[in-house]
């Protein structure tokens, strides 16, 4: 998987402007949008990404330093990615140390970055939230007697049914 490409894939429909910078050691997808900009980095491994990363990032904040003193606001809000698509289990544990790391940007890094699906879940706090509701197929007629249940039977049926709406006011100043 082109790990660069598939991040253009899922950060641009989220907000982004998106280009890549091919002057560090590792390919890099700049990203922003009105409130956030951040860098990318792809590593060939784990190994390396836990080893090198400090100097990857001093290298690619190095190169656009004048555009983060232009930034404002945003610069309270870079961030360096780190990724890689092997998972090495010994090497993982150098991760959790790098995204503790708040000097300079705040950080995700992930190994085992293998398909869309691992990407998304990697990039997810810098997505949008998105809500998926789950529609079913719903009897609307009994949820609303459900609804009704504290009203007489005769009046609940009435309102769900063909009643005339006076005669079912009518009901409800009788009971």
């Amino acid at each position: 998987m082109d790990i660069l490409v598939q991040s253009e894939m899922i950060l641009r429909p989220a907000g982004y402007e998106t280009w890549t910078w091919s002057g560090g050691r590792v390919p890099v997808l700049c990203f922003e949008n009105a409130s956030v900009l951040g860098f990318l980095h792809v590593f060939p491994s784990t190994v390396t990404l836990v080893k090198e990363w400090e100097e990857v990032q001093r290298v690619t904040l190095a190169r656009f330093v004048s555009a983060l003193k232009l930034s404002g606001a945003k610069a309270w809000n870079v961030y360096s990615v780190f990724l890689s698509e092997d998972d090495d289990t010994a090497a993982n544990v150098g991760l959790d140390s790098i995204e503790e790391d708040f000097r300079l940007t705040r950080k995700i890094a992930r190994s085992g970055v293998r398909s869309s699906e691992d990407l998304q879940q990697a990039l997810l706090s810098l997505l949008p939230i998105v809500s998926q509701p789950t529609l079913s197929e719903i009897n609307y007629s009994t949820a609303l007697r459900t609804r009704l249940a504290d009203l007489p039977t005769g009046v609940s049926a009435a309102f769900v049914g063909d009643a005339n709406p006076k005669d079912v006011a009518e009901m409800l100043r009788e009971s």
